[in-house]
């Protein structure tokens, strides 16, 4: 008896402390390599600096380059239906730092990234959107087979599922583009509870091509692995999980008509291969045993939870920034004084400070309700780093503590230029060869990052408010929290989530999100 109820405890802990992931980097060995210090590990670095935000701006699916020939490296970041901006963000970032420390020097990778939902991320030297990628491929299984007596039945429940599955994912496709050839379904089998199974294409391929990648990965599957508890196909272009649980909250909301047989008392399955031997063990030396064990993964689990926490504020950032300690940033304001104040606006507060060494900064302090979340705020970090010009603000470093998030900036003394332009009695100071200096300055600013800069930017919120003014009235662009990389070559886009300011947006960019 204390062996069986050990057994049962085990089972009913494995099933709520077990995570239910899917991570597996390909790299691909057959496209070619590259050095750590070439043209291409730099683009691939700096895409994937900006790839998290780029998926979020684009719900969910982003696909974009960066660099010329003969180093360009083309991206595509996605998440599946259901997920919310932050989790699809730090999916994707999780997933395509995973990406490039597994395949350090390989040009052509992918891996699908998932818990509660799946994420993509792909890198490749050659183009790749709308064409049907099927290699390289990987194979996941569960090493415990069906009990053969249940084999027959099982397989015919099987097959009908795929089929209608992929089916139905087809056509609800073509009838809802939204759904991005996304279907998971349930079906009752005997001997077993339930075979829950989730198919994925990327959403850039084509009805035909969707269907024929997912008929070749469960022909694949049922060649190599028949009779198997569980098991996953990933693809470039599509991917296929199933399993006799139900391993994602995607399938809590499926109603299923009941068995027509009730079904055969089987004991659950596992998540988690076991290789059961039948070594004679005394009841208490083996609920010793169990409690070791269970003792163990919760240990496993807690340090993994603390890991991903610390991972969340982590910035994995240029080397041209500095991330300074949050003490640090407190003595150089005095504790964010009122008396050091410099203004604030929709995003926070600006204040004054000077560092240890003696150089006067501008803190931008982001408020808790700002509207600048911390993907925004890794954003202008990444793309600020990455820009250097005369007619630019220059970013000192950042700090990111808990929920202060501080942007430190060159000082510039004389404000923005909206605080001369609309008072009447500082404007009268802006004669007009000071006003055409300062258009020109912004004008140089606006050409640099959109044709000369190492990344091609769009700023967005270009207004008077984000020219700051230095000591000579020469203009300075800043606030890059709504910026958006370009491929080199990508002269439009489109986006459903517009931002900036009214007053100060193309008519085209507002009602239809064009830029």
């Amino acid at each position: 008896m204390a062996k069986k109820s050990c057994v049962s405890i085990l089972g009913f802990l494995i099933i709520i402390f077990s995570a239910i992931s899917v991570s597996a980097q390909t790299c691909d060995e057959t496209a070619g390599n590259f050095k750590p210090d070439s043209p291409y590990a730099m683009n691939r670095r700096l895409i994937n600096f900006t790839l998290a935000s780029n998926v979020t701006v684009h719900d969910g699916n982003f696909y974009g380059w960066m660099g010329l020939d003969p180093d360009i490296v083309y991206a595509v970041g996605m998440c599946s239906p259901g997920a919310g901006p932050e989790a699809c963000s730090q999916c994707i970032q999780d997933t395509s730092d995973s990406l490039l420390k597994s395949c350090p020097n390989q040009t052509d990778s992918f891996t699908w990234l998932g818990e509660e939902f799946l994420c993509l991320v792909h890198y490749s030297r050659k183009p790749f959107s709308g064409v049907l990628i099927l290699e390289p491929s990987k194979v996941l299984y569960n090493s415990v087979d069906i009990e053969k007596e249940n084999l027959k039945e099982f397989d015919s429940v099987w097959d009908e599922l795929m089929s209608r599955t992929m089916t139905s994912l087809v056509r609800n496709n073509l009838s809802t583009p939204t759904s991005k050839y996304y279907e998971n379904e349930i079906a009752p089998v005997p001997g077993y509870k339930n075979i829950s199974v989730l198919m994925q294409c990327t959403p850039d391929v084509s009805s035909e091509d969707c269907k024929l990648c997912l008929e070749k990965s469960v022909d694949y599957y049922k060649t190599l692995h028949h009779g198997k508890r569980g098991g996953i196909v990933l693809r470039p272009s599509c991917f296929l999980r199933w399993e006799l649980y139900t391993f994602s909250g995607v399938f809590d909301h499926i109603r299923m008509p009941p068995p027509s047989s009730p079904p055969l008392p089987s004991p659950p399955p596992s998540k988690t291969p076991f290789v059961v031997t039948n070594m004679p063990v005394k009841g208490k030396s083996f609920c010793a045993i169990v409690i070791v064990i269970l003792f163990f993964i919760v240990l496993v689990a807690i340090v993994v939870a603390i890991f991903k926490r610390k991972r969340k504020q982590k910035i994995d950032l240029p080397t041209e920034s500095v991330q300074f300690d949050l003490k640090t940033i407190e003595a150089a304001t005095s504790n964010f004084s009122a008396s050091n104040k410099l203004g604030q606006g929709g995003f926070g507060e600006v204040y004054k400070g000077m560092l240890m060494n003696g150089t006067e900064v501008g803190v931008k302090r982001l408020s808790k309700t700002s509207r600048q979340g911390e993907v925004e705020f890794k954003n202008e970090v990444v793309v600020v780093a990455k820009l250097q010009h005369r007619n630019l603000v220059k970013l000192l470093g950042f700090s990111l503590q808990g929920e202060e998030k501080l942007l430190v900036y060159e000082f510039i003394p004389n404000k923005s230029l909206d605080y001369f332009l609309f008072d009447p009695k500082k404007r009268i100071q802006l004669d007009w060869t000071m006003r055409c200096n300062i258009i020109g300055g912004i004008t140089r600013g606006i050409l640099y990052f959109h044709q000369d800069s190492r990344l091609k930017i769009i700023h967005r919120d270009l207004k008077a408010s984000n020219i700051l003014l230095d000591s000579d009235m020469n203009p300075k662009i800043a606030d890059f929290g709504m910026a958006r990389i370009f491929g080199m070559d990508q002269n439009v886009a489109n986006t459903s989530r517009v931002v900036g300011t009214f007053g100060y947006m193309p008519p085209e960019y507002v009602t239809h999100g064009q830029f």
